[in-house]
């Protein structure tokens, strides 16, 4: 196992961390699928280690965005007029996964966007070694 399918591994853990900190309690066997998948994601569209932890820091942010709205689903689904602890959950999940989605894709676009610059460079190099 190289070093990069490491990598991608570690991210999937990651990432099924923070899914399963949104849901809350998954079944065991979903979070093993959800894992899965995102390491086979990973593993295919990872051919670096940057490109490995740029998925993983977009779907944080995805996750992150997705907080809110699974807790507004929630709160919900259990009460027909939430209560004030309730509201103040949803207002904490607004705060903060809107404060982390921002990071976390901010982060991943930094990281895309070194990703392509790096590869023009390489692509510059080649041109002129010719």
């Amino acid at each position: 196992m190289g070093i990069v399918h490491l990598n991608a591994v570690l991210g999937s853990l990651v990432v099924t961390v923070g899914f399963w900190l949104i849901w809350g309690e998954i079944p065991p066997a979903l979070a093993v699928v959800s894992g899965l998948l995102v390491a086979g994601f990973l593993i295919w569209q990872g051919s670096t280690i940057a490109a490995i932890w740029a998925w993983v820091t977009l779907f944080l942010g995805l996750e992150s965005l997705t907080w809110p709205v699974v807790t507004m689903v929630r709160v919900r689904m259990t009460a027909t007029e939430p209560t004030e602890q309730e509201m103040g959950l949803i207002l904490t999940a607004l705060l903060f996964g809107l404060f982390s989605a921002i990071f976390w894709l901010t982060f991943s676009y930094g990281l895309f966007k070194r990703m392509k610059q790096k590869e023009e460079e390489a692509r510059m190099g080649e041109g002129q070694a010719h």
